[in-house]
């Protein structure tokens, strides 16, 4: 310890310069090998680099201008690399010229004593290089609408919701920052099970499907399944698939619940986990039970993309027309209306009402009532899925969803009871 105070700050700086710098030349000198062709430095050249960035960061001092200076100088004969690659019949990467330039600005920034931001940037340009092979065929199976999804996605959670104000506005107390923010939160849970979805597609069954669609939407895929076992004898696998959907549901809310109430969570967190493991067991077995076919199934279709910026602002809108009725609800009609309307949402997605009921619980609604009516909707939900399966699937699949589905239904109005 002592050897270290002693030591002078630039024998610590230097070495770390030449390790980061020779890590990032050893990879290029092994990738000059493997290609047998001209390449830009190796394992002398990247640490001169750095030790050139080190050392005009050292002469300069507090200016900004000397750095940049060279910093343009070590560019310009990158430059002459890459021009010399140009003039060769092979096709010409840029790639180790801007590690070069990478590598001088980890020498200055060791010096203006950023190290953990040069480590990084170092190590954040191995992976890039090594892993280039990997990335490439990620790129080549990555379809141009994926990347739109996902960028739709950091639209909606990077740039809309730090622009909006985190306060209350009007006699309902709208907080259009909240209000975005269960957006986001109900686009990122869908837009992770859509993402799994598409992962596994090639080795997808019914099975997982359900696990993954109920975390996505429970009614969507109560819908699609029975679609698909209008003309499939398998109704064992299908019914109990449907009744896992249905569980998956469950956590969902348990997620979404303790993101946004925690005091509500704390009320229905037990009950839903308990319904949710139910359900999923039942489901489980009932579907490995053997159906007339035994033949492998496969995905017909692909799930749809969850993150459409006119849906977003759709359920934005519903989220508030939700929120403006149950307090409306709770301040005219009292708590039965409150639960008269928590059964009218369950017909359609219940995640806008339920949402809503998490910011109006303890100071719009009372948390018992709030708590009451989320139990609410999630039965209907559940009962409305029964009779969406029994119209909608063969006659057997049909008759073992709805009695599944109205029995989860009538499991979920238990809590009231001590409610």
């Amino acid at each position: 310890m002592e050897l270290y105070r002693l030591l002078p700050t630039d024998a610590l700086r230097i070495p770390l310069v030449l390790c980061l710098s020779f890590l990032i030349g050893l990879e290029r000198e092994e990738h000059k090998f493997a290609l047998g062709t001209y390449a830009f430095g190796g394992v002398r050249t990247f640490p001169i680099i750095g030790l050139i960035g080190y050392s005009v960061s050292l002469l300069s001092g507090t200016l900004l201008l000397p750095v940049i200076i060279g910093f343009a100088v070590v560019g310009s004969f990158l430059l002459l690399s890459y021009w010399h690659k140009l003039s060769a019949p092979e096709p010409a990467g840029v790639t180790s010229e801007m590690s070069g330039l990478a590598t001088y600005l980890v020498g200055a920034l060791v010096y203006y004593d950023h190290w953990w931001i040069a480590t990084t940037l170092s190590v954040a340009g191995l992976l890039l290089l090594e892993l280039k092979s990997a990335l490439e065929k990620l790129a080549s199976r990555t379809a141009p609408e994926e990347i739109l999804t996902f960028s739709k996605f950091l639209f909606l959670s990077v740039v809309i919701l730090p622009a909006l104000p985190n306060q209350q506005f009007g006699p309902f107390h709208i907080n259009p920052f909240k209000t975005w923010l269960v957006v986001v939160a109900v686009s990122a849970i869908s837009y992770g099970s859509y993402v799994l979805q598409k992962l596994t597609k090639k080795h997808d069954g019914i099975v997982l499907a359900a696990f993954l669609g109920g975390a996505y939407s429970s009614t969507v895929t109560t819908v699609a399944m029975s679609r698909r076992a209008s003309h499939e004898e398998r109704p064992y696998l299908f019914s109990g698939s449907i009744l896992i959907a249905s569980g998956m549901m469950y956590v969902r809310l348990v997620a979404l619940l303790a993101l946004f109430n925690r005091q509500l969570a704390a009320m229905l967190a037990v009950p839903f986990l308990v319904l949710a493991a139910a359900a999923i067991a039942i489901g489980w077995f009932w579907s490995r039970r053997p159906d007339v076919l035994v033949s492998e199934l496969k995905r017909e279709s692909e799930p749809k993309n969850p993150l459409e910026l006119m849906a977003a602002f759709l359920f934005a809108f519903l989220f508030l027309v939700m929120l403006v009725a149950t307090q409306l609800a709770a301040t005219y009609l009292g708590r039965a209306g409150v639960q008269t309307l928590a059964a009218i949402m369950g017909v359609t997605d219940v995640d806008p009402f339920i949402m809503g009921m998490t910011q109006a619980a303890g100071t719009l609604t009372p948390l018992k009532v709030a708590a009451t009516a989320v139990l609410i909707a999630a039965a209907s939900n559940n009962l409305v899925k029964g009779v969406y399966s029994y119209k909608l699937a063969d006659r057997k699949t049909g008759r073992q969803s709805l009695f599944f589905l109205i029995g989860l239904a009538a499991a979920g109005l238990l809590p009231l009871l001590w409610l």
